[in-house]
Protein backbone atom coordinates (compact mmCIF):
# COMPACT_ATOMS: atom_id res chain seq x y z
CA UNK A 1 0.00 0.00 0.00
CA UNK A 2 3.00 2.51 0.99
CA UNK A 3 4.61 1.72 -2.67
CA UNK A 4 1.06 2.59 -4.48
CA UNK A 5 0.94 5.82 -2.44
CA UNK A 6 4.36 6.88 -3.63
CA UNK A 7 3.05 6.00 -7.20
CA UNK A 8 -0.28 7.89 -6.54
CA UNK A 9 0.84 10.87 -5.23
CA UNK A 10 3.95 10.38 -7.97
CA UNK A 11 1.23 10.42 -10.69
CA UNK A 12 -0.29 13.39 -9.14
CA UNK A 13 2.90 15.73 -9.49
CA UNK A 14 3.42 14.86 -13.05
CA UNK A 15 -0.34 15.39 -13.40
CA UNK A 16 0.23 18.80 -12.41
CA UNK A 17 3.21 19.78 -13.65
CA UNK A 18 1.86 18.63 -17.21
CA UNK A 19 -1.28 21.06 -16.26
CA UNK A 20 1.25 23.50 -15.43
CA UNK A 21 2.87 23.48 -18.71
CA UNK A 22 0.49 23.38 -21.01
CA UNK A 23 -1.62 26.37 -19.14
CA UNK A 24 2.45 28.43 -19.38
CA UNK A 25 2.27 27.04 -23.56
CA UNK A 26 -1.17 28.75 -24.02
CA UNK A 27 -0.30 31.95 -22.08
CA UNK A 28 2.87 32.68 -24.32
CA UNK A 29 1.14 31.46 -27.09
CA UNK A 30 -1.55 33.78 -26.37
CA UNK A 31 0.77 36.97 -25.89
CA UNK A 32 2.46 35.86 -29.17
CA UNK A 33 -0.53 36.11 -31.39
CA UNK A 34 -2.50 39.10 -29.46
CA UNK A 35 0.26 41.40 -28.45
CA UNK A 36 2.86 43.02 -31.64
CA UNK A 37 6.24 44.34 -29.47
CA UNK A 38 7.39 47.55 -31.76
CA UNK A 39 10.73 49.64 -31.08
CA UNK A 40 10.48 53.29 -29.44
CA UNK A 41 11.82 55.57 -31.70
CA UNK A 42 14.76 57.56 -30.38
CA UNK A 43 14.91 61.27 -30.57
CA UNK A 44 17.77 62.84 -31.78
CA UNK A 45 18.62 64.11 -28.32
CA UNK A 46 18.40 60.41 -27.31
CA UNK A 47 20.97 58.90 -29.38
CA UNK A 48 23.64 58.98 -27.14
CA UNK A 49 21.54 56.86 -24.83
CA UNK A 50 20.73 54.20 -27.61
CA UNK A 51 21.15 50.98 -26.07
CA UNK A 52 24.65 49.25 -26.49
CA UNK A 53 25.69 45.61 -26.48
CA UNK A 54 28.35 43.58 -24.23
CA UNK A 55 31.64 43.92 -25.38
CA UNK A 56 32.68 40.77 -23.38
CA UNK A 57 36.44 40.78 -21.99
CA UNK A 58 38.26 44.57 -20.82
CA UNK A 59 39.73 46.50 -23.67
CA UNK A 60 42.74 48.70 -22.88
CA UNK A 61 41.59 52.10 -23.37
CA UNK A 62 44.82 53.68 -25.62
CA UNK A 63 44.30 57.36 -25.94
CA UNK A 64 43.55 59.90 -23.23
CA UNK A 65 42.94 63.32 -23.41
CA UNK A 66 44.94 65.24 -20.88
CA UNK A 67 47.10 63.63 -18.02
CA UNK A 68 46.12 61.62 -15.35
CA UNK A 69 47.65 63.35 -12.10
CA UNK A 70 50.40 61.19 -10.56
CA UNK A 71 49.03 60.87 -7.37
CA UNK A 72 45.57 59.74 -8.99
CA UNK A 73 44.94 56.40 -6.68
CA UNK A 74 44.60 53.13 -8.56
CA UNK A 75 40.58 51.72 -8.31
CA UNK A 76 37.75 51.75 -10.63
CA UNK A 77 34.81 54.13 -11.94
CA UNK A 78 31.88 52.30 -12.12
CA UNK A 79 28.46 53.92 -13.28
CA UNK A 80 24.87 52.06 -13.89
CA UNK A 81 22.52 52.90 -16.30
CA UNK A 82 19.24 51.53 -18.32
CA UNK A 83 20.15 49.44 -21.78
CA UNK A 84 16.78 47.86 -22.72
CA UNK A 85 16.93 44.31 -24.16
CA UNK A 86 16.47 43.86 -27.80
CA UNK A 87 17.41 46.94 -29.35
CA UNK A 88 15.80 49.64 -27.26
CA UNK A 89 11.88 50.31 -24.84
CA UNK A 90 9.17 48.33 -25.94
CA UNK A 91 5.43 49.68 -26.92
CA UNK A 92 2.86 47.00 -27.48
CA UNK A 93 -0.39 47.04 -30.17
CA UNK A 94 -3.04 44.78 -28.99
CA UNK A 95 -6.77 44.93 -29.21
CA UNK A 96 -6.71 45.80 -25.82
CA UNK A 97 -4.95 49.18 -26.72
CA UNK A 98 -1.10 50.34 -27.45
CA UNK A 99 1.05 50.56 -24.17
CA UNK A 100 4.63 51.64 -23.44
CA UNK A 101 7.98 51.44 -21.64
CA UNK A 102 8.80 54.83 -20.11
CA UNK A 103 12.30 56.01 -20.07
CA UNK A 104 13.47 55.23 -16.54
CA UNK A 105 12.80 50.91 -17.53
CA UNK A 106 15.02 48.89 -18.83
CA UNK A 107 17.99 46.33 -17.93
CA UNK A 108 20.94 47.60 -15.46
CA UNK A 109 23.66 47.60 -17.55
CA UNK A 110 27.46 48.70 -15.27
CA UNK A 111 29.97 50.72 -17.39
CA UNK A 112 33.50 49.86 -15.86
CA UNK A 113 36.81 52.34 -16.66
CA UNK A 114 40.04 50.53 -14.69
CA UNK A 115 42.48 52.72 -13.43
CA UNK A 116 45.96 50.66 -12.81
CA UNK A 117 49.90 51.24 -13.16
CA UNK A 118 52.52 49.02 -14.66
CA UNK A 119 55.09 48.05 -12.95
CA UNK A 120 57.16 51.22 -15.03
CA UNK A 121 54.62 53.19 -13.23
CA UNK A 122 52.87 54.66 -15.90
CA UNK A 123 49.07 54.31 -16.05
CA UNK A 124 46.81 51.76 -17.47
CA UNK A 125 43.51 52.31 -18.02
CA UNK A 126 40.89 49.22 -19.81
CA UNK A 127 37.17 49.54 -19.92
CA UNK A 128 34.19 46.91 -19.33
CA UNK A 129 30.97 46.58 -19.36
CA UNK A 130 28.33 43.86 -18.61
CA UNK A 131 24.37 43.64 -17.71
CA UNK A 132 23.32 42.82 -14.30
CA UNK A 133 22.26 39.61 -14.84
CA UNK A 134 18.93 39.52 -12.70
CA UNK A 135 16.28 36.70 -12.36
CA UNK A 136 13.95 38.81 -15.24
CA UNK A 137 16.99 39.36 -17.04
CA UNK A 138 18.11 35.77 -17.28
CA UNK A 139 14.56 34.74 -18.32
CA UNK A 140 14.39 37.07 -21.32
CA UNK A 141 17.67 35.87 -22.68
CA UNK A 142 16.49 32.77 -22.43
CA UNK A 143 13.53 33.34 -24.08
CA UNK A 144 15.49 35.08 -26.88
CA UNK A 145 12.69 37.95 -27.40
CA UNK A 146 11.23 40.29 -25.46
CA UNK A 147 8.66 38.73 -22.62
CA UNK A 148 7.27 40.90 -20.09
CA UNK A 149 4.36 43.33 -21.76
CA UNK A 150 4.66 47.12 -20.74
CA UNK A 151 2.18 47.60 -18.08
CA UNK A 152 3.36 51.52 -16.81
CA UNK A 153 2.25 53.76 -19.03
CA UNK A 154 -0.73 53.25 -21.73
CA UNK A 155 -4.27 52.82 -22.82
CA UNK A 156 -5.82 51.69 -19.26
CA UNK A 157 -7.10 48.30 -20.80
CA UNK A 158 -3.84 47.38 -22.26
CA UNK A 159 -1.80 48.40 -19.31
CA UNK A 160 -4.22 46.20 -17.08
CA UNK A 161 -3.55 43.21 -19.82
CA UNK A 162 0.02 43.75 -19.36
CA UNK A 163 -0.46 43.99 -15.97
CA UNK A 164 -2.44 40.44 -15.38
CA UNK A 165 -0.26 38.41 -18.56
CA UNK A 166 2.73 39.36 -16.53
CA UNK A 167 1.73 38.49 -12.93
CA UNK A 168 0.33 34.92 -14.85
CA UNK A 169 3.22 34.21 -17.08
CA UNK A 170 6.23 35.53 -14.74
CA UNK A 171 4.66 35.90 -11.14
CA UNK A 172 5.57 39.67 -11.30
CA UNK A 173 3.97 42.90 -12.85
CA UNK A 174 7.51 44.03 -14.08
CA UNK A 175 10.84 43.27 -14.75
CA UNK A 176 13.85 43.48 -12.30
CA UNK A 177 15.39 46.71 -13.70
CA UNK A 178 18.74 47.07 -11.42
CA UNK A 179 19.74 50.26 -13.12
CA UNK A 180 19.76 53.20 -11.17
CA UNK A 181 22.27 53.19 -9.01
CA UNK A 182 25.77 50.87 -7.45
CA UNK A 183 27.35 51.15 -3.93
CA UNK A 184 29.85 50.03 -1.17
CA UNK A 185 28.96 48.19 1.99
CA UNK A 186 31.58 46.47 3.79
CA UNK A 187 33.68 45.93 0.92
CA UNK A 188 30.96 44.48 -1.14
CA UNK A 189 29.57 45.95 -4.01
CA UNK A 190 25.67 46.41 -5.18
CA UNK A 191 23.45 47.34 -8.16
CA UNK A 192 19.67 48.25 -7.34
CA UNK A 193 17.31 50.05 -8.36
CA UNK A 194 13.82 50.89 -6.46
CA UNK A 195 11.80 47.63 -7.70
CA UNK A 196 13.62 44.88 -6.21
CA UNK A 197 16.49 43.59 -4.01
CA UNK A 198 19.86 45.05 -3.94
CA UNK A 199 22.21 42.78 -6.54
CA UNK A 200 25.97 41.72 -5.49
CA UNK A 201 28.30 42.55 -7.75
CA UNK A 202 32.23 41.39 -8.39
CA UNK A 203 33.56 44.43 -9.10
CA UNK A 204 36.59 42.73 -11.07
CA UNK A 205 34.37 40.85 -13.47
CA UNK A 206 31.35 42.51 -12.84
CA UNK A 207 29.58 39.15 -12.69
CA UNK A 208 25.91 39.43 -10.30
CA UNK A 209 26.37 37.45 -7.19
CA UNK A 210 22.75 36.97 -6.36
CA UNK A 211 20.60 38.85 -4.66
CA UNK A 212 21.12 40.47 -1.01
CA UNK A 213 18.38 39.89 1.09
CA UNK A 214 20.15 39.33 4.83
CA UNK A 215 19.02 35.37 4.63
CA UNK A 216 15.47 36.15 3.36
CA UNK A 217 15.24 38.94 6.32
CA UNK A 218 14.51 41.98 3.61
CA UNK A 219 11.99 40.35 1.16
CA UNK A 220 11.11 43.59 -0.47
CA UNK A 221 12.04 46.86 -2.64
CA UNK A 222 15.28 48.46 -1.30
CA UNK A 223 16.03 52.20 -2.15
CA UNK A 224 18.69 52.99 -4.91
CA UNK A 225 20.43 55.14 -2.50
CA UNK A 226 21.11 54.01 0.93
CA UNK A 227 23.06 56.18 3.57
CA UNK A 228 25.63 54.68 6.39
CA UNK A 229 24.13 56.59 10.05
CA UNK A 230 26.41 59.57 11.17
CA UNK A 231 27.96 58.16 14.47
CA UNK A 232 26.34 61.28 16.75
CA UNK A 233 22.85 60.05 15.35
CA UNK A 234 23.18 56.44 15.69
CA UNK A 235 22.40 56.29 19.75
CA UNK A 236 18.67 58.31 18.94
CA UNK A 237 18.10 55.87 15.63
CA UNK A 238 18.19 53.00 17.47
CA UNK A 239 15.79 54.89 20.18
CA UNK A 240 13.60 55.71 17.54
CA UNK A 241 13.33 52.24 16.00
CA UNK A 242 12.93 50.59 19.30
CA UNK A 243 9.90 52.99 19.51
CA UNK A 244 8.43 52.47 15.87
CA UNK A 245 9.27 56.10 14.95
CA UNK A 246 12.13 57.21 12.21
CA UNK A 247 11.73 60.84 10.77
CA UNK A 248 12.44 60.27 6.95
CA UNK A 249 14.49 63.84 5.14
CA UNK A 250 14.26 63.08 1.52
CA UNK A 251 18.17 64.52 0.19
CA UNK A 252 19.54 64.82 -2.83
CA UNK A 253 22.99 63.20 -2.10
CA UNK A 254 24.47 60.31 -2.84
CA UNK A 255 25.86 57.81 -0.34
CA UNK A 256 28.17 59.39 2.11
CA UNK A 257 30.63 57.34 4.83
CA UNK A 258 31.58 58.96 8.16
CA UNK A 259 33.57 57.21 10.74
CA UNK A 260 31.71 55.48 13.60
CA UNK A 261 29.00 52.35 13.47
CA UNK A 262 28.82 52.04 9.70
CA UNK A 263 25.59 50.89 9.55
CA UNK A 264 23.61 51.57 6.52
CA UNK A 265 19.89 52.61 7.02
CA UNK A 266 17.60 51.29 4.07
CA UNK A 267 13.60 51.82 3.18
CA UNK A 268 11.55 49.64 1.20
CA UNK A 269 8.88 51.79 -0.50
CA UNK A 270 5.69 49.38 -2.22
CA UNK A 271 2.59 49.65 -3.58
CA UNK A 272 1.01 47.55 -1.21
CA UNK A 273 1.65 47.57 2.97
CA UNK A 274 3.46 48.01 4.71
CA UNK A 275 4.28 50.80 2.38
CA UNK A 276 7.46 52.12 4.15
CA UNK A 277 9.73 50.19 5.86
CA UNK A 278 12.86 51.28 7.41
CA UNK A 279 15.94 48.62 8.07
CA UNK A 280 19.21 49.40 9.49
CA UNK A 281 22.13 46.53 8.31
CA UNK A 282 25.03 45.40 9.89
CA UNK A 283 28.36 47.24 9.07
CA UNK A 284 29.46 43.72 8.01
CA UNK A 285 26.52 44.06 5.90
CA UNK A 286 26.08 40.39 7.05
CA UNK A 287 22.96 41.36 9.05
CA UNK A 288 19.26 43.15 9.21
CA UNK A 289 20.23 44.88 12.69
CA UNK A 290 16.58 46.84 12.69
CA UNK A 291 13.28 46.78 10.63
CA UNK A 292 10.54 48.56 11.39
CA UNK A 293 6.72 49.78 9.29
CA UNK A 294 6.65 53.61 9.73
CA UNK A 295 2.65 53.19 9.23
CA UNK A 296 2.20 55.54 6.18
CA UNK A 297 -1.59 55.47 5.32
CA UNK A 298 -0.53 55.47 1.33
CA UNK A 299 2.67 54.74 -0.92
CA UNK A 300 4.61 57.79 -2.33
CA UNK A 301 7.96 57.09 -3.85
CA UNK A 302 11.14 57.90 -2.00
CA UNK A 303 14.16 57.90 -3.86
CA UNK A 304 16.73 59.43 -1.30
CA UNK A 305 16.55 58.65 2.21
CA UNK A 306 18.39 60.52 5.08
CA UNK A 307 18.39 60.00 8.80
CA UNK A 308 18.15 63.22 10.61
CA UNK A 309 18.28 63.32 14.72
CA UNK A 310 14.43 64.87 14.93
Amino acid sequence: PLFQELENASLQMKVSETIKSASSRMLDAFVDSVFQFVDQPLLPSERNFAPVEEIGNAVEVGCVEGEIPADFPEGVYVRNGSNPLYGGLKSTISVFGRSSHIWVEGEGMLHALYFTKTADNNWKLSYKNKFVESETFKLETKMNKPGFLPATEGDPSAVLAGFLLNTLRFGIVNKILSNTSIFEHAGKFYSIAENYLAQEINISGLETLGNWDFGGAWGRPFTAHPKVCYPQYFRKLNRFLRASILQILVLNYDIQKAPGSGELVIIGVDGVKPYYVVGVVSADGKRLNHKVDLNMSRSRLIHEVGATEK
